[in-house]
C-alpha cells in the first residue's frame, strides 16, 4: 500500500446520504481478473452520460477539481453489496481520503485493508469542509494524518480521531500482511516459548 503522510489536493463533494458501490463502482466494471483499469469505472455513471460523454457539470470532469484527492460525502457512504473493486477504483482515480459522518461496516474494511483513508467527523465540521469542497476557489484541502487534521482555506483546522493501529499501517503503508509480518520475530518468539513448555506437540 502506499504511505499516506500528508495529502494535499482538491477535494469533492458527494453530498448525497446512501451512496452505494453500484454508483462507486457499477457492475460492468466486475468482470476483469485483475485491478487494471477500474479508474474508468470509479463513480462512473456520475462522471459519463450514457453515450460514455463527460458530464460537464460534475466536479471531476472541471479543472478546478482537476487532481482531486478527497471527497467530502453524505451518510453511510459505501452501502450495499460488498465490493472491494469500489475502493481499487477510487485509489485508481487518486482518491486517498474521504470524509463523512459514517461509512457503511464493508466498505470501511475495504478502504483498510487498501489504504484509503476514512475520516469520519460530527456533521457540522463535514457540513463546512462540503462548502469549502463545492467552491472552486476554496476546494483544496491537505490533510495530515501524524497529527490527523484537515486544514482548509481561511486556515480553518479540523481535527479527527483514528484508531492508533490503523494510523500506524496508513503511515507505514502496510495492509494486513504486512502488519503481521512486521511482528515475525515476536511470533516466532512465542513458538519457541510454547513449544518448548509443550514439546509433545512438536511429535
Amino acid at each position: 500500500m502506499q504511505p499516506f503522510d500528508t495529502v494535499a489536493g482538491p477535494a469533492i463533494c458527494l453530498p448525497a446520504a446512501n451512496v452505494d458501490t453500484d454508483v462507486i463502482m457499477p457492475k460492468q466494471f466486475l468482470k476483469g481478473i485483475d485491478r487494471s483499469g477500474l479508474a474508468r469505472g470509479a463513480l462512473h455513471d456520475l462522471r459519463f452520460d450514457a453515450q460514455g460523454r463527460p458530464r460537464p457539470d460534475f466536479a471531476l470532469n472541471r479543472p478546478e477539481w482537476r487532481g482531486a484527492r478527497f471527497l467530502v460525502v453524505g451518510p453511510n457512504f459505501g452501502c450495499g453489496s460488498s465490493r472491494e473493486h469500489a475502493v481499487w477504483g477510487l485509489l485508481q482515480l487518486g482518491i486517498r481520503a474521504i470524509i463523512g459522518t459514517s461509512f457503511a461496516g464493508i466498505f470501511a474494511d475495504n478502504a483498510a485493508n487498501n489504504g484509503l483513508l476514512l475520516v469520519s467527523l460530527a456533521p457540522a465540521q463535514v457540513s463546512t469542509l462540503a462548502a469549502f469542497a463545492a467552491d472552486p476557489e476554496r476546494n483544496r484541502l491537505t490533510v495530515d494524518l501524524p497529527r490527523q487534521t484537515i486544514l482548509a482555506a481561511g486556515g480553518v483546522r479540523v481535527t479527527f480521531e483514528l484508531s492508533a493501529a490503523r494510523k500506524d499501517a496508513l503511515v507505514r503503508g502496510l495492509d494486513a500482511v504486512g502488519t503481521t509480518l512486521g511482528r515475525a520475530g515476536a511470533i516466532r518468539a512465542f513458538e519457541e516459548r510454547y513449544h518448548a513448555a509443550q514439546p509433545w506437540l512438536a511429535c
